[in-house]
C-alpha cells in the first residue's frame, strides 16, 4: 500500500495542511499550476487581540504565472512577518523554544522564490518540529501529459499510489470514477473534530496558521493535529 497526496504549497499552512503530510507515504508538491490571487499561495492567518490577522507575501499583479514561477523581489515584507510574528506570539509558552529555528528562515535568508519558501518552510516544519516520516516530491521531477485531473492522475499512476488522499473540497470537481479505473482508491480527508488548544484571543479559531499551535503547545502540538485521533494519550 502507498499513500500519496499532491498539493500546492501554501505559506506557513494550517494544520490541516500538515494531518494530510502525515497521512501520507508520500507528499507530492504541485506547483507548476497556475498561481492563483489572494489565495494561500502567498498569505496566511495568524490570532491577534483583534481576531485574525492577515500575514501576505507581496508578488506582482502577473496573473499569467505557475507558482513555481513567482519570484520575490521585494524582501522587506520578511522582516516585517517576523516583527508581526514574534509581537503577537511572543509571550507564548514554546516561542523561545522556535525561535531561532524561524529567525533562521526570516531573517537570515533572502528568499527570490515562492514556491522554493514555501516548501522549505513545509518540509523543516514537518520533519523538524512535528516529527513527520512522510517523503516529499516535486510534480516537476515527473514527466507529465494531460490538462486538469488527467495530468494530477499521470502524476499519481507514475508515483505507483494505491491511495490517493484528497481534501474535501475537490470533491465539487474532481471524478472518482477515473482513479477507480487506474486501482486507485479515493480517499476524502476529514477535517472535523481537532481539539482545541489553549490559544490566545478567543474566541477559538482553528483556520489559522500552524504558527499558532506551534508556539502555543510546542511539542504537544502532532497531538492536535492526529494524536488525538489515533489514539495517543493526551498530553
Amino acid at each position: 500500500m502507498k499513500k500519496v497526496v499532491v498539493l500546492q504549497s501554501n505559506y506557513i499552512p494550517w494544520k490541516g495542511y500538515f494531518d494530510l503530510i502525515h497521512d501520507a507515504d508520500l507528499f507530492v508538491f504541485y506547483d507548476d499550476l497556475q498561481f492563483t490571487k489572494n489565495d494561500w499561495r502567498n498569505r496566511n492567518k495568524i490570532k491577534s487581540p483583534q481576531g485574525t490577522q492577515w500575514l501576505t507575501i507581496p508578488v506582482g499583479t502577473d496573473k499569467h504565472r505557475l507558482i513555481c514561477a513567482v519570484q520575490l523581489n521585494d524582501h522587506g515584507w520578511q522582516r516585517t512577518h517576523w516583527e508581526t510574528i514574534r509581537q503577537q506570539y511572543g509571550k507564548c509558552k514554546f516561542f523561545s523554544k522556535y525561535q531561532q529555528f524561524f529567525e533562521q528562515i526570516f531573517l537570515q535568508t533572502e528568499w527570490a522564490n515562492l514556491s522554493d519558501l514555501n516548501q522549505h518552510l513545509i518540509k523543516k516544519i514537518a520533519t523538524e518540529i512535528l516529527g513527520s516520516t512522510t517523503k516529499f516530491a516535486d510534480s516537476r521531477s515527473f514527466e507529465l501529459t494531460g490538462q486538469k485531473q488527467d495530468r494530477l492522475l499521470d502524476l499519481v499512476q507514475k508515483t505507483q499510489a494505491t491511495h490517493y488522499i484528497s481534501g474535501p473540497a475537490a470533491k465539487s470537481y474532481m471524478v472518482a470514477s477515473e482513479f477507480d479505473a487506474l486501482g486507485i482508491e479515493l480517499v476524502w480527508k476529514d477535517y472535523t473534530g481537532y481539539p482545541e488548544y489553549s490559544q490566545k484571543h478567543p474566541p477559538f479559531e482553528h483556520g489559522v496558521s500552524i504558527l499558532d499551535l506551534i508556539f502555543n503547545e510546542g511539542p504537544h502540538s502532532p497531538w492536535y493535529i492526529w494524536g488525538w485521533r489515533e489514539g495517543s494519550l493526551q498530553p
